[in-house]
């Protein structure tokens, strides 16, 4: 997944976000049919509660939308780690929502992790780069879809969600490309095309093989969590999902040559120490 994320930030240059949605989801969507059919013939590829599914599906859309959108302006390691507050709201949320216990561990947890996001943001004069409120908007609506399925979708098909997901991709760039057609103009402050508000790219050999590779690391980011959260203790699972951090920063440096400052990586730490704390308490 982190090296999915990290082709994201590499193929900014060339593509536009929408088109990124669209193309990848057309690819992966036939995927997803086959495997469904595969497993199980007279499975169903409706979920059970279709209006709670699409809220969750456009949730977790949405939340790709805030992340990607910072992956060009955002060291990607910061950017990871800023997401992976995760756990810090599942457990605010939990006990507003579901009424869980948050107990002494849970409370150190989320003061550990909002103290590390302060030290990434440095909301200090000439340090603060608004981009990296983006990820911490996506792990609010991550947390929110967690709840979500937890609540309202337990009993549904992993593969219908994730193939439901890629439809509100599927949807929400096409929506997206035509009030750009409509309206045009900057999204993200420039002066000119980006990564939000640009045309899509002409699609040769070379594109087609780079949404290629984006597709298939989706379909197996989604497909291998899901049965890793099946069949292990989520707590576990948890903890070695935290991985995506650490596999972020070192694409980051092998990819893009982003090397954090020592702030950084002290506020990387925590997030990361009050994740696992949170997650295991």
């Amino acid at each position: 997944m982190s090296l999915g994320d990290a082709a994201v930030k590499l193929f900014s240059t060339d593509f536009v976000l929408w088109q990124i949605f669209v193309l990848r989801s057309v690819i992966a969507i036939p995927i997803f049919l086959v495997v469904i059919k595969v497993r199980n013939r007279a499975a169903s590829l409706l979920p059970h509660r279709a209006g709670w599914v699409a809220l969750r599906s456009l949730m977790l859309a949405f939340l790709w939308v805030a992340y990607y959108a910072a992956l060009p302006h955002l060291e990607l390691g910061v950017a990871a780690a800023t997401l992976y507050t995760l756990p810090l709201f599942i457990t605010l949320f939990a006990a507003v929502f579901i009424g869980d216990r948050i107990g002494t561990k849970g409370w150190v947890a989320v003061f550990l992790g909002f103290g590390g996001v302060l030290l990434i943001l440095r909301p200090e004069a000439g340090g603060f780069n608004a981009y990296a409120l983006l990820p911490l908007v996506a792990a609010v609506l991550d947390a929110l879809a967690m709840i979500l399925t937890r609540t309202k979708c337990r009993g549904e098909n992993p593969l219908v969600l994730a193939l439901s997901l890629n439809v509100a991709f599927i949807s929400i760039g096409l929506s997206a490309t035509l009030l750009l057609a409509m309206f045009g103009g900057p999204l993200d402050g420039s002066q000119g095309p980006s990564f939000i508000s640009g045309e899509w790219a002409p699609m040769g050999p070379r594109e087609w093989v780079s949404m290629a590779f984006l597709a298939a690391a989706s379909i197996i980011a989604s497909v291998g969590v899901a049965i890793a959260y099946q069949v292990g203790p989520p707590a576990t699972i948890a903890t070695f999902d935290f991985a995506y951090v650490g596999m972020a920063g070192l694409w980051g440096i092998l990819i893009f040559a982003e090397v954090p400052s020592g702030t950084t990586i002290t506020g990387i730490a925590l997030i990361i120490a009050a994740g696992i704390l949170a997650v295991r308490r």
